[in-house]
């Protein structure tokens, strides 16, 4: 079945995760110790940037700017929470870009609801019962309470597009957003099932400040062109980094 935005004026889209949070390296450390609870005393939208992803912005900078002018970003949108919007300020600020961001609320990460702030240790040990519903109706459709499932941010995405669609942005547009958004953002413009968005997640988690871009071919719509990458880091002296992001706890 076609897609329905397969006549987008847009040549491509480059989806960027933000760089390392402190959220990713308290999630790591509590998953590690297997603590039911992540030590973070800050709203989601509020989670910064850590050093290095400070860095990772700052490299993701110079590539971009190495870029042909005509394959630079001729727009930039970013999720409203904070480290997506540092990323692509420090990245802006390096590349020598002088474009505005245009912050949008359907670029968030997912809302978790209860489970916001546990590890998968502590989804199992406070809610086992939410722990077996989501085993049973799978990621794409579980939606924990107060949360959303991935089925809704595919929503906010298709709105989203849909504006894309109808305005005028002739050149490539930078994207700064979530690991899960960016997985859902080819769920949808490359029009896939459940079961082939579940094969992209399972072949590796998004990488902090990777580059993944799709682009738009009239003859057969919207294909990958890089996949989640970050060799650039190395070349501009920055360590990579790979947190997994929201699974059953937080920050994506």
């Amino acid at each position: 079945m076609a897609s329905m935005f397969e006549d987008m004026a847009i040549p491509r889209l480059i989806l960027v995760r933000h760089g390392e949070s402190i959220g990713n390296v308290a999630r790591e450390r509590a998953e590690a110790a297997a603590a039911d609870l992540i030590d973070i005393d800050q709203r989601d939208p509020d989670v910064p940037l850590s050093e290095l992803g400070l860095r990772q912005a700052q490299a993701l900078g110079c590539w971009l700017a190495e870029l042909d002018p005509a394959e630079r970003p001729a727009g930039v949108w970013s999720s409203p929470y904070r480290r997506a919007v540092q990323t692509a300020a420090e990245a802006l600020t390096t590349a020598g870009l002088a474009l505005p961001i245009r912050r949008d609320e359907r670029l968030r990460d997912r809302e978790l609801g209860i489970l916001d702030l546990l590890t998968s240790t502590g989804v199992r040990n406070r809610y086992p019962a939410e722990a077996a519903r989501r085993r049973w109706l799978g990621k794409l459709y579980y939606r924990p309470p107060g949360g959303e499932s991935w089925a809704d941010v595919a929503l906010r995405l298709r709105t989203f597009l849909a504006e894309l669609e109808r305005s005028n942005n002739p050149g490539p547009l930078l994207v700064v957003c979530h690991d899960a958004l960016i997985l859902l953002f080819r769920y949808v413009l490359q029009n896939l099932d459940e079961a082939a968005l579940f094969e992209l997640a399972r072949a590796g988690s998004i990488r902090n400040a990777s580059v993944t871009t799709l682009d738009y071919h009239p003859d057969d719509g919207w294909r990958p062109g890089l996949e989640n990458f970050d060799d650039y880091l190395q070349r501009f002296g920055v360590s990579p980094a790979e947190h997994p992001g929201e699974r059953e706890g937080l920050h994506g």
